[in-house]
């Protein structure tokens, strides 16, 4: 086996060399980023030498994306209970994650906010920066911090960062527009940059705003209607500044909470749901305009964090965590305008996850067709959903969650991605690797991560993100990520 990995390490390394020359039509393509994320228990479970010279070796990795906040276990932490353990790191499950901030917090770069820059106590003696970087440097492969929009409750000083919801509660959500949030997130960004020398950042923020996560246009939870906002005093002044009526606004979003419960319950509109729907959003565009607020609230702090990150390191990349539900909701998938990022993105991370994408699909089906496509049967709903997204060719909706999305839905989205994107930003889809399901539901295997790693070179990507955490990922399928990175080359 040693043998093995030695020569497939040496192949890699002689395919990423080779990169600097491949044909794309008439252009040149420069040598991919190939890159994994990782959380800080595989180094300590592993060993960090071990652990990069198999991201080398097996995978062709020559970035990690290394997870340094959050309070989730999506990028950290090991494999969730539920789902089996995978071929290595210690074999046992960390029910008693906690998280935090996996490197060091320097408390002079959080004077702005009351949100406490805590140090996960998972592991309070090590820092997966400083244990991580030096080991990297050696092996000539970048190390870019990967952290996400993911909090605990009962953080210290969050209480006054939460959004108002549209009953005028506090919601389980940070306001983007309320300082206390936006100076840590920057607090994050300085403190990185300025005491470690890594390569760039990456952010990730899982939400979208009110009126998709009212239908519930999401592949997560059940629709939630009277829990959106945010209607705190600074998004009301941001309001006023936009000529929003927010007293408008708030008087449709309880419309739409009525509407949205009453198909819940089983009483259908007269006219059906969709004209319903329609003629909400024609008698209160408040609706829509409050959605716009809130995305560009996100927008705002996208701009803010790059704006400091370039300030501190112009020459150091910063980008961001596209959802996977753009793959799913076209409402939300209108958001995100990749022309629009140009300006304050160095690259894009595309979720483009097919493995997981079936059950995930399937999911957002079973969401929307209670509330917007409620008119529709869930097989119709999927069937306009894969036309509105331009998705031939996929599995029916009783085969997906079994199938998940091909590899062509990688290189299509890939290409999308890509010449949407304009000449300054660099795509690089994730692909996803042993990422949980259900049960029954589609499992990784090598075929998978080798047709999709494929599909998102030859979509043109500049590279590819290995997600979501090595500490799920099997070696065969990481293996295979390896091989169609060599095959590639040729």
């Amino acid at each position: 086996m040693e043998r093995r990995e030695s020569l497939e390490g040496a192949a890699v390394a002689l395919g990423s060399l080779m990169f600097d020359h491949v044909p794309l039509g008439a252009a040149q393509r420069t040598r991919p980023t190939i890159g994994i994320q990782a959380g800080a228990i595989s180094f300590l479970d592993e060993g960090t030498d071990k652990v990069l010279d198999t991201f080398q070796q097996l995978g062709g990795v020559d970035t990690v994306f290394l997870a340094t906040f959050t309070y989730g276990r999506g990028i950290a932490g090991r494999m969730p209970r539920g789902s089996p353990l995978p071929d290595h790191g210690k074999q046992e499950y960390d029910d008693n994650f906690h998280g935090g901030n996996f490197a060091t917090p320097h408390a002079q770069y959080y004077r702005g906010t009351t949100m406490q820059p805590e140090k996960a106590p998972d592991y309070q003696n090590f820092d997966v920066i400083a244990d991580v970087l030096p080991a990297a440097r050696k092996r000539n492969m970048k190390v870019i911090c990967w952290f996400e929009d993911v909090f605990r409750r009962d953080l210290p000083g969050i209480d006054d960062a939460f959004e108002v919801d549209v009953h005028g509660r506090p919601a389980t959500r940070v306001c983007y527009r309320n300082p206390n949030t936006r100076n840590f997130w920057l607090g994050l960004v300085e403190d990185h940059l300025r005491t470690y020398d890594v390569d760039g950042l990456m952010f990730g923020s899982e939400r979208q705003g009110p009126l998709n996560a009212a239908i519930g246009a999401s592949h997560g939870g059940d629709p939630a209607p009277g829990t959106v906002g945010c209607f705190c005093p600074h998004c009301l002044d941001a309001a006023r500044k936009e000529s929003v009526d927010a007293e408008r606004a708030r008087k449709g979003y309880l419309e739409l909470e009525a509407w949205v419960n009453g198909l819940e319950a089983g009483h259908k509109p007269a006219d059906g749901a969709f004209v319903t729907f329609w003629r909400l959003l024609v008698d209160y565009p408040e609706i829509l305009g409050w959605e716009r607020l809130w995305n560009e609230g996100l927008r705002d702090t996208y701009r803010a964090l790059y704006a400091k990150a370039h300030e501190i390191a112009p020459a150091k990349p910063m980008g961001w965590h596209i959802w996977h539900t753009n793959s799913f909701a076209p409402f939300y998938r209108a958001e995100q305008d990749y022309v629009k990022f140009q300006d304050y993105s160095d690259f894009l991370k595309v979720v483009m996850y097919n493995n997981s994408g079936g059950p995930r699909l399937a999911r957002y089906i079973r969401n929307v067709s209670h509330t917007v496509f409620a008119d529709l049967t869930p097989d119709a709903a999927l069937q306009l959903s894969y036309s509105l997204l331009q998705y031939p060719n996929e599995a029916s909706l009783p085969d997906i969650p079994t199938k998940g999305l091909s590899s062509d839905y990688v290189l299509r989205e890939t290409r999308r991605a890509v010449a949407s994107a304009g000449p300054k930003m660099k795509i690089w889809p994730g692909i996803d690797i042993d990422i949980p399901t259900g049960a029954n539901e589609k499992k990784t295997m090598p075929d998978d991560v080798y047709s999709a790693v494929k599909g998102a070179l030859d979509g043109g990507a500049h590279g590819v993100i290995l997600s979501r955490k090595y500490s799920e990922m099997r070696l065969d399928n990481l293996r295979a990520a390896g091989r169609a990175v060599r095959d590639a080359a040729k």
